[in-house]
């Protein structure tokens, strides 16, 4: 770089260091470069009236893999396992159990793979894949490692013995963070404390992607045919304030209405960089 900074030099050009490029600049200089042969999106769906598509358990291949993810734990708020079965269309059928007895982790783990691997012959499932982040039991189950621990023999000669009754079953060992399902599930065995003839009810678990509050629509309340800036425009057009509205409300107007300019009867938001957007 000094080199080429005593070459320009006789010239009498300057070296000046790149500046940081903003996000803007780039998506300009992008569309001023833009295609001839551009086509736009076809939106058209064929099949826009189908909602769902699914396998029916009754009509998949008798030779379908399903997946069991286990985790098991040993700690000093309890002794919990946790499993997770999985179809291949998708569908989980989750387990979870608080051990009322003393043991090790790695007997945890053995627990939470045995209740697994019996749900999985009461639903009578032929291959099985079998994920768990102990690499001790998964590669003393795959016969790589020697089962010294007396505690753990008769775990593991149970799960051989559990094995036959598959046409095909694998274990596979898995990272941690990539098994937070039957992770989650060995949690929640330590948190809750369920009676004994309490019928415990699937658990349901959703994402939610907006605020809880924006939500909260009373379909009774009184509406307008106004848009939703149409406060906004008449404080820009007028500086007038809806009827029945407080100090707090005008102040957050006031701040809501610096971000918008008129231009005849648009109405623009201004960007950081002073683009306007309709």
């Amino acid at each position: 770089m000094a080199r080429w900074q005593i070459l320009l030099s006789e010239f009498d050009i300057v070296y000046v260091n790149q500046k940081a490029v903003k996000g803007s600049a780039i998506a300009d200089f992008l569309a001023s470069r833009a295609l001839e042969d551009y086509e736009p999106l076809n939106f058209n769906f064929p099949n826009e009236d189908l909602m769902y598509i699914a396998i029916a358990e009754g009509d998949m291949p008798e030779d379908h893999s399903w997946k069991l993810n286990f985790d098991g734990a040993s700690n000093a708020i309890g002794n919990r396992v946790g499993a997770v079965l999985i179809s291949p269309n998708g569908d989980h059928y989750p387990f979870t159990c608080k051990l009322d007895f003393d043991c090790t982790n790695n007997m945890a783990e053995y627990e939470a793979c045995i209740m697994g691997i019996w749900a999985a012959i009461d639903r009578e499932i032929k291959v099985l894949e079998v994920y768990g982040d102990s690499a001790l039991v998964i590669y003393q189950l795959k016969g790589e490692w020697e089962t010294r621990d007396p505690k753990l023999i008769s775990y593991r000669k149970l799960i051989l013995e559990l094995i036959k009754k598959f046409d095909d079953i694998t274990f596979h060992y898995l990272p941690r963070d990539e098994n937070q399902m039957a992770d989650a599930l060995a949690t929640l065995a330590s948190v809750i404390k369920v009676n004994e003839q309490e019928d415990m009810k699937p658990i349901q678990m959703s994402i939610c992607e907006a605020l809880a509050h924006c939500c909260n629509v009373d379909e009774e309340e009184e509406r307008d045919d106004h848009p939703w800036y149409h406060d906004i425009l008449q404080y820009v057009k007028s500086r007038a304030y809806p009827n029945q509205a407080i100090e707090n409300d005008k102040r957050t107007l006031r701040t809501l209405a610096s971000d918008y300019v008129l231009d005849g009867e648009v109405l623009y938001k201004k960007r950081k960089d002073q683009v306007l957007m309709c």
